[in-house]
């Protein structure tokens, strides 16, 4: 109960310090489809990111700006990320490539620099429709390839880790580089999706800190964050069910096609017909 008053009281809930005032709240600021709208999309989106190990902010974020401002959607896309990772890491830490995911995580350290430049400098919509061109042609082709290219060291993780933190820098899309390099060092799905949560842990913690430090974490943000909340653990579990079901081959088939519809989503939102 002292928890349910403490949420009240921060969000502005009302006097009462019954959980149903969250929702109550939330209904009347917003109204009763946005909210089912928004409900949905993050659960949809966390169970795929617990399921595959990421593609939960191509979903949500692009979605969520239907429904809500970018600057709200992106703050809650972060926090559902952490949310996420920090379940499927108390889960499987065993299955995580620790290696892997700081030498990935620190590249990605150095490129975020060179993505913010880029968000500047460069035409949007023409890097986003290349990309998108790229990505899906190197998924297409890996998908019509019986045997497929393979790293068997963690030497060329800087690549792939620089490539993310230049994305996500610019775009806050770093998993393409990340689901590549997974694919081509052969993990597992149990370690692939522990590894990915390992690295995107503390790369979540560091955007919302931005994003608490911009002042775009806001009581709104929280508000519907917890609101999502039980329905996004709920996901993050189902997820990992299907995860531990998915054979190695099918798995690997399932993140290229995840690979053709983030390259797809692209080329979308290179021509404005998507949020981003």
């Amino acid at each position: 109960m002292a928890a349910c008053a403490c949420w009240c009281a921060t969000l502005g809930a009302g006097t009462g310090c019954g959980c149903g005032n969250l929702a109550e709240s939330f209904v009347h600021v917003i109204g009763v489809p946005v909210l089912v709208a928004v409900l949905t999309i993050l659960f949809v989106a966390s169970f795929i990111r617990s399921a595959f190990g990421f593609g939960e902010a191509l979903i949500a974020v692009p979605l969520l700006a239907f429904v809500m401002p970018v600057e709200v959607a992106a703050p809650i896309a972060a926090l559902v990320s952490i949310t996420v990772a920090a379940v499927a890491i108390v889960q499987d830490w065993r299955h995580i490539h620790f290696r892997s995911a700081g030498r990935l995580f620190l590249a990605t350290a150095v490129g975020v620099p060179l993505g913010l430049w880029a968000l500047h400098a460069l035409d949007g919509h023409v890097v986003k429709m290349v990309l998108g061109i790229v990505v899906m042609a190197f998924a297409g082709f890996a998908l019509t390839r019986h045997r497929q290219a393979a790293l068997h060291d963690d030497r060329h993780a800087w690549i792939f880790g620089f490539g993310a933190g230049v994305l996500g820098g610019a775009y806050g899309m770093n998993g393409p580089p990340l689901v590549l390099y997974g694919t081509l060092r052969g993990w597992s799905p149990q370690h692939f999706r522990a590894t990915l949560q390992g690295y995107f842990l503390p790369a979540s913690l560091m955007t919302v800190a931005g994003y608490g430090l911009t002042g775009l974490w806001t009581r709104s943000v929280t508000r519907d964050y917890l609101l999502a909340l039980p329905l996004v653990l709920i996901a993050t579990l189902l997820g990992r069910m299907l995860n531990k079901r998915l054979s190695g081959p099918v798995f690997v088939r399932c993140l290229y096609v995840g690979l053709v519809l983030i390259g797809a989503m692209l080329l979308l939102q290179s021509r404005g017909w998507m949020g981003g």
